[in-house]
């Protein structure tokens, strides 16, 4: 019996690489499937805070067990940034022009260290579980492949020499920060007693 998951996020792109790293015994749900149309506040400093906010948002609304994550990019040479504000670095919400604004920041930096980071919040039974993923890598200075999403066109993950938009979905998921924290959450749904029943 294939057991149906809640992923909370909007974004198709996620859905497909969660849904393909959870077949076949999981269905995943995004939160249009389940009639969720918010947008759901995203106010906390962390990935953490922000990954169980949405979690949490689906189980009290929706009284459904739910899995979100927060997920983005920290650049050595920027402190740390865009950080959880890696969606909306530029003040806008949308990939290229996100993009563009961080290599414009990066412009005549030497040291181009980066990593990619992903927490995902497990809201199931009345509990919440935190799982974390992290790769490092490098920025590149121009953008290269079209596959992927967010920064994976400048972002080449240590000891390869493509960047993840260069890489089929199958070899990203073998190493992705998001890979990561999945394989744990994974590991942990397979416990009998933490197998949703809904």
């Amino acid at each position: 019996m294939i057991k149906k998951l809640v992923f909370a996020t909007h974004n198709e792109h996620k859905k497909q690489e969660v849904g393909q790293l959870l077949a076949p015994n999981y269905e995943v749900l995004s939160l249009s499937d389940i009639g969720c149309l918010d947008d759901i506040p995203e106010t906390g400093t962390t990935f953490a805070e922000n990954a169980t906010l949405k979690s949490s948002y689906v189980m009290e609304n929706y009284q459904l067990d739910c899995f979100a994550d927060d997920s983005g990019l920290e650049v050595e040479a920027l402190r740390g940034a865009p950080g959880v504000y890696s969606a909306r670095y530029s003040g806008q919400r949308g990939d290229q022009v996100n993009m563009e604004f961080l290599l414009q920041k990066m412009a005549g930096v030497a040291n181009r260290k980066a990593r990619f980071k992903t927490v995902i919040s497990l809201v199931q039974h009345g509990k919440t579980y935190l799982f974390e993923g992290v790769i490092n890598g490098q920025l590149r200075s121009e953008p290269t492949g079209r596959n992927g999403f967010g920064y994976d066109p400048i972002f080449e993950p240590d000891g390869y020499q493509i960047t993840f938009a260069e890489m089929e979905l199958t070899e990203k998921n073998k190493i992705s920060h998001r890979a990561q924290a999945m394989r744990q959450l994974i590991q942990f749904l397979k416990k009998p007693s933490k197998i949703p029943e809904n």
